[in-house]
């Protein structure tokens, strides 16, 4: 065993529905996968080579715990997303094989500092604080595929204080999950404890302290959480 000269931290997981937790290795996010979510931001949606984003595993918020507000914005934006667990290893992958290797699903909520990253955009800086800080990754349970299959369209909805907010359906992405595992797998070598946000619909807005979030993707499940 390893000498450690500090103690190691905790192993980052999310809840399977139906028992046992998921360890999380990485978290890869994919910009701008919905047509509307494009315009509404500025870009065109054509069908072009997708870019991917990371938050850190221990960015993960689950079992609907609270969310701290995070320092140093402002302007804190709601982002509802189809997550991939990944289950097994590939580099390379077809996308005939990619729903392969995927463990299950879920519903997450990338939170973003829209205002930091206005800056590091309009300055060509990365936007790594913008996405990847404390706090910002909701996740509801993972469901495994073998429980639900692969879903491939369906609504996928986010309300705010029980109005809706987003509302979209999963079939409408410009890079479709086995598509989008294929993509990143000659990138990197995808893992099993990998997560894949997958991209957001319409309706982004920003949130305040005592919001409460509910997310909806059908026949995946759900994830909430009040911001603090």
């Amino acid at each position: 065993m390893p000498d450690f000269v500090i103690a190691p931290p905790a192993i980052p997981s999310v809840p399977v529905a139906g028992g046992g937790d998921f360890p999380v290795r990485r978290i890869y996010c994919i910009g701008r996968n919905y047509p509307e979510h494009a315009r509404e931001m500025g870009h065109d949606p054509e069908r072009e080579p997708p870019f991917f984003f990371s938050k850190p595993a221990d960015a993960l918020v689950t079992g609907g715990a609270e969310t701290p507000y995070p320092p140093a914005t402002s302007d804190l934006h709601h982002e509802i997303e189809l997550v991939v667990a990944i289950g097994g290893e590939g580099a390379g992958i077809a996308v005939a094989d990619a729903l392969d290797h995927v463990f299950g699903y879920a519903a997450g909520i990338d939170l973003t500092r829209r205002d930091m990253q206005a800056v590091a955009k309009k300055q060509a800086r990365p936007w790594d604080m913008a996405k990847a800080f404390d706090h910002s990754a909701p996740v509801g349970d993972i469901v495994p595929a073998a429980r639900i299959g692969h879903p491939a369209k369906g609504p996928i909805a986010l309300a705010v204080n029980g109005k809706d907010r987003q509302l979209g359906d999963i079939v409408d992405m410009i890079w479709p999950v086995p598509d989008a595992i294929a993509y990143l797998s000659t990138l990197v070598t995808l893992m099993p404890g990998d997560l894949i946000f997958t991209g957001t619909p319409a309706g982004v807005a920003a949130v305040e302290r005592g919001d409460l979030l509910q997310g909806t993707i059908a026949g995946v499940g759900t994830v909430t959480t009040r911001i603090v």
